[in-house]
């Protein structure tokens, strides 16, 4: 599913080329995708807080696939819109339910946040491989090739279709019935979920404009911009599993909240480092960003545990999409004075996000709470008192022992 979320940057520089998009018309088709999305997620979420719907698995899938597979048919630019809007509806159908089967699996294993981080990798290898599929197609066929991008969402759902319904409905209503004997800290949550919207920003500002950034800063046609892409996704999927294991160690909160220091850090150096150093900052900038992405989304499940799918659809879709909001400013900035200038506010958003992480409490995740000691005052029993066997008269023991 997240390859069509990748593929909707991947098109930037395919759509600027053969049909002479601004930064603000491109900004707009990103936006198309980010919209619905941000708007569906929490609705598709709180459906799934009331019953699992592992349908929606193999079915938003489709969805995503058509849209992006879609969007390069006509050359219209409400199409166009229309069409990766319509990838944006099944993305938000996807993640919630996903998320949850996901957390299910390893409710009660004391390992949810590496399990998470596990399926946040299989997300951004799905965003890594989004630039090279897009260049192996539309590079060398145009936009009129964009269908042969649909045969992932074939595959993926028919992958779907033997495995996750079963999983899902078993074992999304163990983990329901077990997070409703939590309580909701819905302040932690408002906290967090706009350290995610900072996130968002900073994230899909840089994804949409990256490839045409790096391509002016280092020439050479498109190559350089996807080879940005390739970078920035291949290093998410590094983070997010980094992310599991150095929780375990130092707790999520700690490591989200130096991890975005980290993101402002080097995302200052993708802006202002000339050269090649360029791969180098994106590749630290994805790891930065995507390190707490796995934690947040886990976290968010722990501040709310009573609704885990409207968590899910807040921390992965709302908070997540809402950073396509933000696009059309950063291409009217770029269109008005230059590209870096409009980018250049992003630095930023990391900062705000940790601000915001170190006002945060680390909760006790639902599968790592200890079991109910018995009460103090109750004495232990007494261990069983053997009673002697009653003695034989003496004239049966005499005649035990042996003879008249």
């Amino acid at each position: 599913m997240d390859v069509y979320q990748g593929a909707v940057a991947a098109l930037v520089p395919f759509l600027v080329a053969e049909r002479g998009y601004g930064y603000a018309a491109v900004s707009g088709v990103v936006l198309a995708a980010s919209l619905l999305s941000s708007v569906a997620q929490p609705l598709f979420g709180a459906l799934t807080d009331r019953r699992p719907l592992p349908w929606l698995l193999p079915v938003s899938t489709l969805l995503g696939g058509a849209g992006i597979a879609l969007s390069g048919v006509g050359g219209s630019y409400g199409l166009t819109l229309a069409c990766v809007a319509l990838s944006g509806v099944g993305v938000a159908a996807y993640h919630p339910e996903s998320a949850r089967v996901a957390r299910s699996v390893t409710r009660g294993t004391g390992a949810g946040h590496r399990g998470m981080a596990w399926f946040s990798l299989g997300g951004n290898l799905g965003f890594a491989a989004a630039p090279l599929l897009v260049a192996a197609v539309v590079g060398t066929g145009g936009l009129r090739l964009t269908p042969l991008l649909a045969l992932p969402a074939l595959a993926g759902a028919a992958l779907c279709i033997p495995v996750l319904r079963d999983l899902a409905r078993r074992r999304a209503s163990a983990a329901d019935a077990a997070a409703k004997r939590g309580r909701d800290d819905r302040a932690s949550f408002v906290r967090l979920s706009l350290a995610v919207v900072c996130r968002s920003i900073a994230f899909v500002g840089l994804s949409t404009f990256l490839s045409l950034f790096a391509t002016q800063r280092l020439g050479g046609g498109t190559a350089p911009g996807t080879a940005a892409l390739v970078v920035l996704y291949a290093g998410g999927a590094v983070g997010s599993v980094l992310g599991g294991a150095l929780a375990d160690r130092w707790g999520r909160v700690a490591v989200a909240r130096w991890s975005y220091l980290v993101a402002a850090v080097a995302l200052a150096g993708v802006l202002l480092v000339p050269g090649p150093a360029l791969y180098l900052f994106v590749a630290l900038t994805s790891a930065g960003l995507y390190v707490p992405f796995s934690l947040q989304v886990t976290l968010g499940q722990d501040y709310l545990p009573t609704r885990i799918g409207t968590a899910s659809g807040i921390t992965l879709g709302l908070t997540v999409s809402i950073g396509g909001l933000a696009g059309p400013l950063i291409g009217v900035l770029a269109d008005a004075t230059s590209l870096r200038t409009a980018l250049l506010p992003l630095v930023a958003m990391p900062l705000l996000s940790w601000a915001l992480f170190r006002a945060l409490p680390e909760p006790a995740a639902p599968e790592d709470e200890p079991e109910p000691a018995a009460p103090e005052d109750e004495p232990e029993p007494a261990a069983p008192v053997e009673e002697p066997e009653p003695a034989a008269p003496e004239g049966e023991a005499a005649s035990a022992g042996g003879g008249p």
